[in-house]
């Protein structure tokens, strides 16, 4: 760039590196999605097409960004998660969160008309947007209590908002009679309305609506009990390693082969860590073979 008399204007500008050895999790949230939904008649209390299309830009999303290890999505959220010794625009918080609303944004109106085709179903302005933060978490206990919060949230959401709905469209209630019915009320209690007065039984719902979606690269699974390549919790500093050129190359081919996989399982248990070691050891594993 050209110096000028101009160019002290960049002195204005704050640094926002994010701390390192840290994982990085970006959280990207709906904007103005409950008129947004409104407004294209969302089924309720889920929209499985509006679920899949979620999950079609989470995984373009992670496609174009090798970087990212895992993610996970439910209603209008998406969760991305970068590995600790990321370094990816060097670890800037304005340029990783610019990348992945807008990336993800612009697949979501991409892939749009394949959810939701049809003349009327067309997208008119307000077009749907996307906000985001990035959050730092320092151990892989804070970055896993941080999944099992979202899974949890689903979880309790959903329950609520499928009882809430199953009274509106099939039992009579309006919106506030529904809500007045339900204050107070426990899991036990919104399972026993759904059971006892519409004969649904909550635990055959569909998993995606339950546990939210998890989207990873797929490779072969390790069996329980195998110890960890790594102790991320470990009180030593873990300082990042350079590789090699020939393994850097060896690893993005692997990345590149393997299968993006939307997955709706249990991300709070160990087994699902303890059989997927590449999420946080950050070194690719092995590509399944085709049966």
């Amino acid at each position: 760039m050209a110096n000028s008399k101009y160019e002290y204007v960049k002195a204005f500008e704050q640094p926002d590196l994010l701390i390192p050895n840290t994982w990085i999790v970006v959280r990207i949230d709906g904007r103005g999605f409950h008129k947004f939904s409104d407004k294209y008649a969302f089924e309720k209390p889920n929209d499985r097409r509006a679920l899949d299309l979620m999950n079609a830009a989470a995984k373009a999303v992670m496609m174009e960004l090798p970087d990212i290890m895992i993610a996970y999505g439910i209603s209008d959220e998406y969760s991305f998660v970068f590995h600790k010794s990321c370094v990816l625009f060097e670890r800037r918080s304005s340029k990783l969160v610019t990348t992945i609303v807008s990336t993800f944004t612009a697949y979501y109106v991409h892939f749009w008309s394949t959810y939701f085709p049809g003349p009327e179903m067309q997208l008119t302005a307000p077009l749907p947007s996307f906000d985001g933060r990035a959050v730092q978490y320092p151990s892989v206990q804070n970055l896993r209590d941080y999944m099992s919060w979202r899974q949890v949230d689903c979880h309790i959401n959903n329950l609520y908002n499928t009882t809430f709905w199953t009274l509106i469209q099939k039992g009579g209630f309006d919106a506030k009679g529904a809500e007045k019915e339900l204050a107070g009320s426990l899991a036990a209690d919104k399972n026993e309305i759904l059971f006892s007065r519409f004969g649904i039984n909550y635990n055959n719902e569909p998993e995606i609506y339950k546990k939210g979606s998890v989207v990873f690269r797929d490779y072969e699974l390790v069996e329980p009990g195998v110890p960890e390549a790594i102790d991320e919790d470990s009180a030593k500093t873990i300082e990042q390693k350079e590789l090699s050129k020939t393994q850097e190359e060896k690893d993005r081919k692997r990345r590149a082969k393997a299968r993006i996989t939307v997955q709706h399982v249990d991300v709070i248990k160990d087994e699902f860590w303890q059989r997927r070691p590449w999420l946080l050891s950050n070194k690719p594993g092995k590509i399944p073979k085709e049966i």
